[in-house]
């Protein structure tokens, strides 16, 4: 049984999983970023262990199949051995993972953030599906609105 599991979440599998898997994660956050789903289930630590044990898992998969992870470290040395990198669906699948990771986490420092501030909840939404999309600029209309609603500057909070 834990073979045929192992057989089933290829690459590509597991890209569809994670994809999907997040999402009742971001739909929870930006619908309803102050229910107790939210608090306990979504901004916890929660799916990050969920993604932690995805890339474990691929991780297991890439040392199985004799991934060379001392090559990885060549990604500091031009954006071409980054590039090359990328050509590995291992690599480019934890990459992803990671990136999802850090947005996910991102979203959720967000929401916790405006419930303190007292921030409402629909000058959040367009921040968060930003974050969703593309993280670092949702982050930055985040704390745009964050400047507005707070009435000050904050760069180390």
């Amino acid at each position: 049984m834990i073979e045929e599991i192992y057989n089933y979440f290829t690459i590509e599998i597991l890209y569809y999983w994670v994809n999907l898997g997040v999402l009742p994660f971001w739909l929870i956050l930006i619908f309803f970023p102050n229910s107790n789903l939210s608090r306990y289930f979504v901004t916890s630590i929660f799916p990050i262990f969920i993604l932690v044990g995805a890339y474990i898992f691929i991780f297991y998969k890439s040392y199985l199949n004799s991934y060379d992870f001392i090559n990885n470290f060549t990604l500091y040395l031009s954006i071409d051995h980054l590039s090359d990198l990328f050509t590995d669906k291992s690599y480019l699948m934890m990459f992803w993972v990671h990136f999802i990771s850090i947005n996910l986490f991102t979203g959720g420092w967000i929401v916790k953030d405006s419930q303190k501030l007292l921030i409402n909840k629909f000058f959040i939404t367009i921040p968060l599906i930003i974050t969703y999309l593309i993280g670092p600029i949702g982050l930055f209309f985040y704390w745009l609105v964050r400047i507005f609603y707070a009435k000050k500057i904050n760069l180390y909070d």
